[in-house]
């Protein structure tokens, strides 16, 4: 395993429930594990240590986001830079590549802290009341649940291509505190989905319906954040029905669509208000926050990468021409995501044009959303217009739902069948996540050729540029990793 966790483990300080400051300070001081589970405020400290590892910049604070943008045919590379993902653009990435490996090592960081953290609530009984302790165990279950979730989108073949058989990843559920267990062989696709359902179901039912504050119910899992994820992955694997059954447990039958099961959620009258301060609406249901003391680094954030105003570095622009949705008819300038969410710039006499979801004023402080309620009410449509004698009405009407949010007058015409409606609602998608890292995933999640308008050619499953290779970090460490 190219990272280990360490011994010791991050501690955050006390919570208070009411604090504006949860999960953005970096951690104050490190505690031998013999100490570190030895009242509820240490254990609370490392439950919010592994929000910390996750929403690392290299991981899914950042890099991970923009890789799934920048590698279809959304955005146009303007600076060539290498260290900026310019050879993940161009589809020409290799092993050595330094910033892919370091999201490879950061999400195995952040995994074998789980475990650690797991492992310690077990031997140490009696500090946590039962219903603490169910609740940090669905927490580190979810982040585990989410970490391998990330890396097998991008490392290994899609699930549908052949029921998962083909190379997964280590499956590392113990923790690693030597290098005595480095050589593991990968496990099959199949079994690092089984395990991520497995940890998502359980957590399901430790984690709490909700908190107390927006803050938290925005930046700690809870029930729906576990169900919302479980949808995502089981429509990875082409399990549109079972994907349903969850997604039906956060989306009503009708309109207008608002869930009042445990937290609730619901669309925001503007797309734009849902990135803006404080961040923690109910369409929110789990994003990464940060602040001025703790920020995922410059070539790690977003709005760097995809704006211009204040100091942002405009890498990647709006690919305005072409097979860009940006010039698709089916995304007209009285949407306001277009005109609101989307602006101009003149650099050296050329003029671009970038999305302004994330700000563009350093050090880029937006949260990075991971799960939001749009999305969830699109995966439903999809759902119901994939599955045999699905609710094609209900499809429809959701798909109105988030178009309408932000063109009220838009017609999609006749949807007639299932079929049609999967076409529409993939192109919304494509739309109203823009930037928020769906692109890579929703292609791959059924087998679709990657038109990598960096690579200038499509490139179908097979090849092997369509996923990403296990970084020499691991190959050098790991010489098991590509048997399974």
């Amino acid at each position: 395993m190219a990272a280990l966790a360490m011994l010791a483990v991050p501690l955050l300080g006390t919570l208070s429930s009411c604090k504006k400051d949860f999960l953005v300070a970096e951690p104050e001081l490190l505690l031998p594990d013999g100490e570190a589970f030895a009242n509820p405020t240490r254990i609370l400290g490392q439950v919010n240590g592994l929000y910390v590892s996750t929403k690392s910049g290299t991981f899914l604070g950042g890099r991970y986001q923009i890789y799934n943008d920048i590698r279809a045919e959304e955005f146009v590379n303007r600076l060539s830079n290498g260290v900026t993902g310019y050879t993940v653009y161009q589809g020409t990435n290799n092993n050595s590549d330094s910033y892919v490996g370091n999201f490879w090592s950061q999400g195995y960081l952040t995994i074998n802290r789980v475990n650690l953290f797991l492992k310690g609530l077990t031997d140490n009984p009696g500090v946590l009341t039962a219903a603490v302790q169910a609740n940090y165990e669905g927490e580190a279950k979810f982040i585990r649940a989410l970490s391998y979730f990330s890396l097998i989108q991008i490392f290994a073949k899609p699930y549908v291509t052949d029921n998962g058989a083909s190379r997964g990843l280590p499956l590392r559920l113990t923790p690693e505190q030597s290098l005595a267990n480095n050589a593991l062989k990968s496990s099959t696709v199949a079994a690092v989905y089984t395990q991520i359902l497995k940890d998502l179901n359980e957590a399901e039912t430790g984690l709490p319906a909700t908190y107390s504050t927006a803050l938290l119910r925005t930046t700690r899992a809870h029930k729906n954040t576990a169900i919302a994820l479980k949808l995502r992955v089981l429509m990875a694997m082409g399990n549109y029905s079972a994907a349903l059954v969850e997604g039906n447990k956060l989306v009503p039958q009708i309109a207008p669509f608002q869930n009042t099961t445990n937290a609730a959620h619901a669309l925001q009258p503007t797309l734009a208000s849902v990135f803006a301060a404080p961040y923690t609406t109910s369409e929110s249901i789990f994003s990464l926050p940060f602040a001025d003391t703790n920020v995922p680094g410059t070539q790690n954030q977003i709005g760097y990468y995809f704006s211009w105003d204040g100091s942002g570095n405009l890498e990647y622009s709006l690919n305005t021409t072409g097979a860009g949705i940006y010039a698709d008819p089916a995304w007209p300038t009285s949407d306001a995501r277009k005109s609101n969410l989307t602006a101009s710039a003149t650099i050296s006499g050329t003029s671009y044009r970038y999305p302004t979801k994330h700000g563009a004023v350093s050090p880029f402080l937006d949260y990075v959303g991971i799960i939001r309620y749009a999305e969830v009410l699109l995966n439903v449509a999809e759902c119901e217009a994939s599955v045999t004698g699905g609710n094609l009405v209900r499809a429809r009407a959701i798909l109105d739902a988030v178009r309408k949010r932000s063109d009220p007058t838009y017609d999609f015409g006749v949807l007639a069948t299932g079929p049609d409606l999967v076409a529409a609602i993939l192109k919304e998608r494509r739309i109203e996540l823009l930037m928020e890292g769906f692109r890579y995933n929703d292609l791959a999640r059924r087998a679709t050729a990657l038109p990598s308008f960096g690579a200038g050619s499509s490139i179908p499953v097979s090849d092997a540029r369509y996923t990403f290779p296990i970084p020499l970090s691991e190959l050098n460490t790991n010489n098991l990793v590509n048997t399974f």
